[in-house]
């Protein structure tokens, strides 16, 4: 069993607009964070980056924050990309399964325009819920693959 951190979570009620960081997020089996905009009867219901991976786009000029790649789940400490979709992935109470990994960059996103480079399109990944439960800022996860 491997783990790693919740940094950040994040929420947005709109498309197309870099997510909020909130002090907690509850998760609902089938449905994704409650109030986020991506919430839903979908395979891309949560959305995770690794914190490792914004650290890189600083160092190359960014100036971004938690949920400014839009992602609603900021981690430390796990390579998300390298997950085969299928993995399950347990934080705290709440249990994800990875079903995609990476997407289609917006044509034009504020981060490809301020540099050049966005890396969700490959260092983001996908999940469905399925387990509920509530996230913290402070949680842990654990996975097994």
């Amino acid at each position: 069993m491997k783990t790693f951190r919740v940094l950040s979570v994040n929420v947005s009620e709109k498309t197309g607009e870099p997510k909020r960081p909130v002090a907690s997020v509850t998760l609902r089996e089938g449905h994704g964070i409650e109030g986020d905009v991506h919430a839903g009867a979908w395979h891309r219901q949560v959305s995770l980056l690794a914190n490792e991976d914004v650290d890189y786009m600083r160092s190359r000029g960014a100036q971004v924050g938690y949920g400014d790649f839009a992602e609603n789940i900021t981690t430390e400490g796990i390579e998300l990309p390298t997950l085969p979709v299928g993995t399950r992935l347990r934080i705290g109470e709440a249990e994800l399964e990875v079903t995609q990994i990476g997407k289609k960059c917006h044509s034009g996103c504020a981060i490809m325009q301020q540099i050049g480079e966005c890396i969700m399109p490959r260092r983001g990944i996908f999940a469905r819920v399925i387990k509920g439960g509530i996230v913290t800022n402070e949680s842990t996860g654990a996975y097994d693959f």
